[in-house]
């Protein structure tokens, strides 16, 4: 849920375009279908199903609703147009937004209509955005939320007990609350007790309410007020699993389940590539240390490291980790065919990753945690067997570069903890002249060229990379051999 950084701005084509236009015109359509069933219920609540038919045969009331829905909805897409223009280019992206209005407005109707105002649970939007996106884009679907609720909620034969500006301000208050108690809070037990203190804005408007005297259904309202928080987070709970699988999105939850051991390809990496697993673990704490020092999401380093390998699964015995017995398949091969098996590991994880449908974006990290760096072990055998020069060219891996802060992440923490596994003197100085020689190198190559990855950054990744390294391989006492036979019977003899 880290709040997104700055980006590249990705052209826009005529598709993108086509396709923005009509989920936004889908979704006024949907939003007034909205507006024209709370109407119907309303009537029918007071036994007038007239009123129905009376409020669409008045010109005006429809192009009313009609311009007060299409304004919220252009702010809507201009707000995203202008705040990250990349995350609107798609536009699933613009229905997830949409869909968890819709779904919000319909579940909070309803539960005011048949059970009890306070019981309202008016930040879902807020809370699915919020671990959907980031808090600033919250912030305002929070926003967009309340407003349509007002309008709901000054439908004709509408029967809300208490003045719908309250509401709208409960609404309000309670999503800005819900943003700054709920931010990077990832327990689940706390997410839900954490809800009764985003019902504090309702539990105060109902207090308000008695101040005119009106002490009708006191107890219901105390008991719906105080639960209107935890009603909403476990409808969130519901609902962010189903647009998770939809709309292929990453939360901390899906991270925590991809990074359990339990996870079916880790299971399986555990089982036929256990060096491999070892390798990733190592990783993935250098990643998410140096994810943090940075302020990166660190649980997405972590999980991105834990899947880097992944495609070693498809010849697991033809990498080093992996060969306990010593024998290594590659000395019967020529360098040409090591190399693609080599190198193909990014693109095999790459594949294998989006087949078991996890989220692009640790599958890209598994494609580029190796750039375009040269795989110099079978490059300098080839070399020996020729009396020319080699093109290197083909012993280079594919890419493409990292194009994110995370993957330059992955490629020098993997990078560093093989290279510092091999090292007899593992001193704090010996290991950061090697972290130090791996960054320069991938810099002299252009690796960090499409990341917005700085020179500071850089400094504090190879500073905290040598700290983890360093407290992984320490140097430990040596124990004096000491001849231990016979000291059971001693012991006996004693006693």
């Amino acid at each position: 849920m880290k709040e997104d950084a700055s980006q590249k701005i990705k052209k826009w084509t005529g598709k993108d375009i086509a396709l923005n236009v009509i989920v936004y015109f889908l979704n006024v359509a949907v939003l007034c279908g909205i507006f024209s069933l709370c109407v119907y219920m309303n009537g029918i609540d007071v036994l007038d199903t007239d009123s129905f038919m009376e409020f669409f045969t008045a010109p005006g009331n429809i192009v009313r609703y009609l311009v007060l829905i299409g304004i919220t909805a252009t702010v809507m897409w201009l707000f995203f147009f202008f705040e990250d223009r990349d995350f609107l280019k798609s536009a699933v992206n613009s229905e997830m937004l949409f869909l968890a209005i819709e779904l919000s407005l319909l579940v909070a109707y309803f539960l005011g209509r048949f059970v009890n105002i306070y019981l309202r649970p008016l930040t879902i939007t807020a809370m699915l955005t919020l671990f959907l996106k980031n808090r600033r884009s919250a912030i305002f679907e929070g926003v967009i939320f309340s407003i349509l609720m007002l309008l709901i909620d000054n439908l004709p034969n509408s029967t809300v007990p208490i003045n719908p500006l309250w509401v709208f301000m409960i609404s309000i208050s309670s999503c800005v609350l819900t943003l700054y108690l709920m931010f990077k809070l990832y327990s689940r037990l706390k997410m839900f007790m954490t809800g009764f203190l985003i019902s504090i804005p309702a539990v105060i408007f109902m207090c308000l309410g008695l101040l005119d005297g009106d002490f009708s259904n006191l107890v219901q309202n105390i008991i719906c007020s105080l639960c209107s928080g935890p009603v909403a987070v476990a409808i969130f709970f519901v609902l962010l699993p189903l647009f998770e699988s939809m709309f292929k999105r990453i939360t901390c939850f899906k991270l925590a389940e991809l990074t359990d051991h339990k996870a079916g390809l880790i299971k399986k990496m555990i089982r036929e590539a256990p060096g491999t697993f070892n390798h990733a673990i190592v990783v993935s704490n250098i990643a998410e240390a140096c994810a943090t020092a940075i302020e990166e999401d660190a649980l997405l380093a972590r999980t991105c490291a834990y899947y880097h390998d992944i495609g070693k699964l498809r010849r697991p015995e033809f990498f080093g980790e992996n060969q306990p017995d010593g024998f290594n398949p590659h000395d019967d091969l020529t360098p040409e065919l090591s190399t693609n098996i080599i190198k193909s590991h990014t693109s095999d994880g790459y594949q294998l990753l989006l087949k078991h449908r996890l989220p692009v974006e640790i599958a890209d990290v598994c494609m580029q945690h190796h750039g375009t760096m040269p795989i110099v072990y079978f490059y300098d055998k080839a070399k020996k067997f020729t009396d020319g020069e080699v093109d290197i060219k083909p012993y280079c891996y594919q890419g493409p570069k990292p194009q994110s802060k995370i993957s330059a992440i992955i490629m020098i923490a993997d990078s560093c903890e093989a290279a510092t596994r091999t090292l007899k003197d593992r001193s704090r100085d010996n290991v950061k002249k090697v972290v130090r020689k791996i960054v320069n190198e991938r810099m002299e190559l252009g690796q960090f060229e499409e990341c917005e990855i700085t020179i500071k950054e850089l400094n504090i990744i190879i500073h905290t990379v040598v700290n983890n390294l360093t407290g992984i391989y320490h140097s430990r006492v040596e124990y004096p051999k000491v001849n231990l036979d016979g000291l059971r019977e001693k012991s006996e003899e004693n006693n």
